[in-house]
């Protein structure tokens, strides 16, 4: 097993291998003395591993309850997570006690949500299920549901426990619920490592799957611990995020988080050409990797569409988005565009080869 330590606001391990699930109780009681576990989770994992981590948690001495909702994005919001806080205060939580995310990028930003607010804070660890979540969401502490006017509006900076990273479980997903997490790791590389970027658009990542994770969430921790509260350095994580949040809610989130991102990479990275950021030829290499990887790369919205969501995204700061342009595959930097210029941005992006600008 690897361990990547974080070292936030909270500090906590990142642990990484193959069959963890029947080590969560074990794991977890190194850290939290047993007491009443709350396991959140979906529909969709639900049958798949609950079982098996109850069983941990109870072979460890904790007293266990699990509470499900429908899986998928259309359950972040704020109906779950009052549904959530009101079971939790059914079982008489306390502060004393501790809430397991068991589950995708969904599970664990709303089951972070509420530790976070839940009697101003209880004891949370993650257990990501899918690739996505565990190089990426589960990392990091951010917690979040969507509102009706945007991704991810409203949420909490809260640092979990501990991260388990089974990727045994990550091996069993279907490809296209794989694909999400590979454009985050192909991000990653995009921002600061070439090798990984090489590796993974050359299609190396089932037999280096527990390195791979372990350097994705090693340039994440050292980001967060740079920048925990995300004022700075830390906007870089939101490479192809920008139009990608965009993208997925103008589709109804029928287009997951990581294809929209794929999306959104590509049509930043084809704007910073244009303007002159980024050197000639990244766009058409981001393209090939994510394409190789099954990866949709032309937004499904015209230019204006896309400008319209991202007026509304969280990362605008008053007059101004902050988006983050590639300068070349492992470089990238952050610049401020003003509100009025995104309609523009979004044409250089959307517009391709050949179409007049």
């Amino acid at each position: 097993m690897k361990e990547v330590m974080v070292n936030a606001s909270t500090s906590y391990p990142i642990c990484i291998g193959r069959r963890l699930l029947p080590q969560v109780g074990e794991e977890i009681r190194k850290r939290v003395e047993p007491c009443k576990a709350a396991v959140i989770t979906d529909s969709n994992v639900f049958g798949l591993y609950e079982k098996e981590v109850r069983e941990s948690l109870k072979k460890a001495g904790f007293s266990v309850c699990s509470y499900t909702f429908t899986a998928g994005e259309a359950s972040k919001q704020i109906r779950t997570l009052s549904d959530i806080l009101e079971y939790l205060a059914r079982e008489e939580m306390t502060r004393k006690d501790l809430i397991v995310a068991l589950g995708g990028g969904v599970v664990g930003d709303i089951a972070g949500f509420a530790a976070a607010i839940y009697q101003r804070g209880i004891r949370f660890v993650q257990i990501p299920t899918t690739f996505l979540a565990a190089i990426d969401s589960s990392v990091g502490g951010k917690t979040a549901i969507d509102l009706e006017a945007g991704k991810n509006l409203a949420g909490a900076f809260y640092q979990p426990q501990l991260v388990l990273c089974d990727t045994e479980v990550m091996r069993t997903l279907p490809q296209e619920v794989f694909a999400d997490g590979i454009a985050e790791a192909l991000k990653y590389g995009v921002l600061g490592d070439p090798s990984l970027f090489a590796a993974i658009a050359a299609g190396q990542i089932w037999e280096d799957l527990e390195q791979i994770v372990e350097r994705c969430v090693s340039m994440k921790r050292d980001i967060v611990e740079q920048d925990e509260f995300d004022t700075g350095t830390r906007q870089l994580l939101n490479l192809g995020h920008t139009f990608g949040h965009a993208i997925e809610q103008k589709s109804q989130f029928t287009l997951t988080h990581g294809h929209a991102v794929a999306i959104g990479m590509h049509l930043i990275a084809r704007a910073a050409e244009r303007k002159g950021i980024a050197m000639s030829g990244t766009a058409k290499t981001i393209q090939q990797a994510l394409e190789a990887n099954g990866l949709p790369t032309e937004s499904p919205f015209d230019a204006k569409v896309l400008a319209e969501g991202t007026l509304r995204d969280k990362k605008r700061r008053g007059n101004t988005i902050q988006f983050v342009f590639p300068q070349k595959i492992g470089a990238c930097q952050i610049v401020p565009v003003a509100v009025e210029d995104v309609q523009a941005l979004a044409e250089m992006a959307c517009a391709k080869e050949g179409e007049c600008l």
